[in-house]
This record gives C-alpha cells, sequence and structure tokens, in this order.
C-alpha cells in the first residue's frame, strides 16, 4: 500500500519524483562513496604508505573541502549529484564538517528516513539530490 501523502522520496519536502532536483538514489550514493574512498585510498598508498587511519582522514577533508566548493563531493559530482540545504540553498562552510564527522562513524549514514535522507544529512539539514 502506498502512502499517498508520501508516495515517492522527497515529495514532502517538494522535490521532483525523477530528474534533476529529485533525491539521489541509493545506487548512485554507494557508487559516489566508492569513488571517494577509491580515491582516499590512492592517496594513502602514495603519500602514506596505505594506512587506514589516513585513508579515513584524507576521504574526511575531500569531502570537507569539495562539498561548500563544488556542491559536493567529487564522487557526489561525477555521478551527477550535488548536496544542498533541503531548501535548496548552498550549505555553507560549518555543515559539512558536522556531515562528514558524523559519515564516518558509519551508522548515522546508514539508518535513512522516508525521503532517503540519512541521520547524518537530518542533522544538519542537507539533502544529496540529482544535478
Amino acid at each position: 500500500m502506498t502512502d499517498a501523502v508520501n508516495s515517492y522520496p522527497g515529495e514532502r519536502l517538494g522535490y521532483p519524483t525523477a530528474g534533476p532536483g529529485s533525491i539521489a538514489r541509493v545506487g548512485r550514493r554507494i557508487g559516489a562513496l566508492a569513488i571517494d574512498w577509491a580515491a582516499a585510498v590512492v592517496i594513502s598508498i602514495a603519500f602514506f604508505q596505505y594506512d587506514s587511519l589516513a585513508t579515513l582522514v584524507v576521504f574526511a577533508v575531500v569531502q570537507i573541502l569539495f562539498i561548500p566548493t563544488i556542491g559536493g563531493s567529487p564522487g557526489h559530482r561525477i555521478l551527477g549529484m550535488r548536496l544542498v540545504l533541503a531548501n535548496g540553498a548552498w550549505v555553507g562552510l560549518w555543515r559539512p564538517i558536522v556531515r562528514t564527522l558524523l559519515l564516518v562513524l558509519v551508522i548515522p549514514a546508514v539508518i535513512w528516513d522516508q525521503d532517503q535522507r540519512g541521520l547524518h544529512d537530518k542533522a544538519v539539514g542537507t539533502v544529496l539530490i540529482r544535478a
């Protein structure tokens, strides 16, 4: 049975069903995560002889630097997504830091609401949408 009020992710937030501006779906999110993590591993191997803590730090730094400057991580942008505030505005500078700290804890990122927003996004008021 489909809930008439929330028949697709993002409807209650005012986002379209599909296409540009719609909520980014799980496949794209996982793909972006894989791209970003692979880049962090390559950098870690090149500069730190693959240190797992260095990989995590590189991953976090990439998220924190690129989200406010290009609207998402390199993986997000490569796969056609961007991170915005729920009202569509720029995320600012502090939200990427808090979001990333929650993201590296993993648990907030794997608990989603009906709009497919992880707790890390809900905590800072952001939405990952298709660009």
